[in-house]
């Protein structure tokens, strides 16, 4: 278990401005400069260098260095979850009246983002009650299962996860997954190396698009129409 005062200071790095924007540009899985993430947080290259250096040396990110770049990520999915607790937290305090003034952006962010390295928002979620629905996935608050009927079927659309199952005691056929609490919408989407398999599918297969500055994602009309033939679900 973690000390006190190890917890007080890595919830002092998560809750300084700057360094929580920096830790939410990150939520998207892909890697960014300190100049990115510099004009992120609304600070000089300087100081963000400084809140850079405090963050990975806390373990909340990670250095890459690609020949003379330096490229910055969340550490591990642990920092995610986290992030993503803490603003469902936050969610819950913020006024009412701020919950109903919201922008395109905040309802971009709300139809569907990433989550670290898997889909959340309404797609997320939308995407694990039809896997739910169809008899293909079991989860609970804790912990999650896709069945074998919901390999074979991921495996229909293109998402193989044999190598996965094959990881698996021999005594079952199935392939255990994660929930993770969706913090707009209050309901579990579908995290672990399905839910990243499912998203990496779908960047892969031009299902969803990235969109430049935030973490939420466009669904492309081949993506409604493959989200609503394979999964049933289709979003305004």
């Amino acid at each position: 278990m973690a000390s006190t005062a190890l917890f007080a200071e890595i919830a002092a790095l998560a809750g300084d401005p700057a360094r929580a924007g920096m830790l939410h540009a990150l939520m998207d899985g892909r890697a960014l400069t300190a100049t990115e993430l510099a004009r992120v947080a609304g600070v000089a290259p300087q100081t963000a260098s400084g809140h850079l250096a405090r963050m990975t040396a806390a373990g909340l990110i990670a250095l890459q260095r690609q020949g003379r770049h330096r490229y910055f990520r969340l550490a591990t999915p642990a920092v995610a979850r986290m992030m993503e607790s803490i603003m469902e937290v936050a969610a819950d305090h913020a006024p009412p009246r701020r919950r109903f003034a919201v922008g395109p952006r905040d309802a971009a962010l709300r139809k569907a983002r990433t989550c670290y390295d898997h889909l959340a928002g309404e797609l997320g979620v939308a995407l694990a009650d039809a896997l739910v629905a169809g008899g293909y996935a079991e989860l609970d608050a804790e912990a999650g299962i896709i069945t074998a009927t919901g390999i074979d079927f991921l495996g229909s659309i293109g998402i193989d996860l044999e190598a996965a199952r094959a990881r698996r005691p021999r005594a079952t056929a199935h392939i255990l997954c994660r929930p993770c609490l969706d913090w707009s919408e209050r309901r579990p989407h579908l995290a672990g190396n399905v839910g990243k398999a499912l998203c990496a599918h779908s960047f892969a297969h031009g299902w969803v698009r990235r969109i430049d500055g935030t973490r939420a994602v466009a669904i492309t009309p081949k993506g409604h129409r493959a989200f609503h033939g394979e999964f049933g679900v289709r979003l305004g």
